[in-house]
């Protein structure tokens, strides 16, 4: 036997990512899940570059939005799915590929990445640009919802529909999928930065108060809801006073935040309901047997689920772990190969 045979790693350690707005994670082949990081690069001012220096990826970059001395910066390069700053982004993705390999390996590797639906030929271009100077051999782009179906363990290869809606940090996607195929499909950019957003805006507009997006996050978090909960819940939020311009703490519940995120959740209730008018009959006799499956960070929020069977009238459930249900299926398609060429994008 060849010495390479024992060593396989060597020759190839093949990738699948998320690269979400709020999060990017990395599926290591053969080993599952190895990165979950925020989607944050703190780095220092140059010159005549974006970038002069990289200080931070990730958890340590977030702990640092809002906290930075001018010569520093915290910057989020995706933006609504999308790739909102190449270089930051590209700097990212190269240390999250050399942190999720354990080895250096003779060949480089493979890299499948899931990206939102209705993605344009320039930011396609911009996403496989950039992990191929992250050090990629080969780049596969797959949909968020049909890698957020494969990861739920929907049945997308079978002659039945199935609906998936994955709320991600900046994209809702809703889709429904048969024989491997997105039949429909509805991408908004309303997703949980859009919660954080309207977090905010509800502080400034009720309290007079100037919250970052770390404490809107905090908040959606912890007392955040889509339906009433059994018992109200409270919190304190700790900012700035916009008339006195001193620190202050004021009390919230959870009605009155379910009432300020309340529009952006309406956005995503008419996206779903878009997807199902437009959705061919016999399709959706399956999905009224079947039901919703929700995934993605947004499917965490409390009761969001009961929401969305009282809007439509439809069996909805949770994936399990819904958070990593992109690159769990995204990472599935490594080992498919006749799947993975069905549904990459050209």
């Amino acid at each position: 036997m060849k010495k390479w045979l024992k060593f396989p790693h060597l020759f190839s350690r093949d990738l699948a990512i998320d690269l979400g707005t709020a999060n990017t994670l990395v599926f290591l082949k053969d080993e599952g899940i190895v990165l979950n990081e925020p989607s944050v690069v703190a780095v220092t001012k140059g010159y005549t570059t974006k970038i002069d220096k990289v200080l931070a990826v990730g958890t340590e970059a977030k702990k640092m939005l809002g906290r930075t001395p001018g010569n520093i910066v915290a910057l989020r390069p995706m933006r609504d799915g999308a790739i909102a700053d190449f270089e930051v982004a590209q700097a990212m993705l190269k240390y999250f590929i050399q942190r999720a390999q354990k080895y250096r390996s003779i060949l480089r590797p493979r890299i499948v990445i899931a990206v939102p639906t209705g993605i344009t030929p320039v930011e396609t271009r911009a996403v496989k640009e950039a992990a191929e100077s992250a050090g990629a051999r080969e780049v596969y782009l797959v949909e968020e919802p049909m890698a957020a179906a494969i990861g739920a363990g929907l049945p997308v290869t079978e002659p039945t529909g199935s609906m998936i809606v994955d709320i991600g940090g900046g994209t809702t996607e809703v889709a429904v999928i048969s024989l491997g195929g997105v039949v429909h499909c509805c991408s908004i950019k309303v997703a949980g930065d859009s919660f954080d957003n309207a977090l905010i805006q509800y502080m400034r507009r009720s309290y007079n108060l100037l919250i970052g997006e770390r404490t809107a996050e905090l908040i959606k978090i912890t007392v955040g809801n889509a339906s009433p909960l059994t018992e109200k819940k409270i919190m304190d939020v700790k900012g700035r006073d916009l008339i006195k311009g001193a620190p202050r703490t004021i009390q919230v519940n959870s009605d009155e935040i379910r009432d300020a995120i309340a529009e952006p959740l309406m956005a995503v209730v008419n996206a779903i309901r878009t997807t199902l008018e437009k959705t061919p009959p016999e399709l959706a006799a399956d999905i009224v047997e079947h039901g919703i499956t929700m995934a993605g960070g947004g499917a965490l929020l409390k009761n969001i689920d009961i929401l969305v069977r009282e809007k439509t009238s439809l069996p909805v459930k949770i994936a399990e772990d819904p958070l990593t249900c992109v690159v769990r299926g995204t990472g599935q398609v490594l080992s498919q190969i006749a799947l993975l060429k069905q549904i990459q994008i050209e």
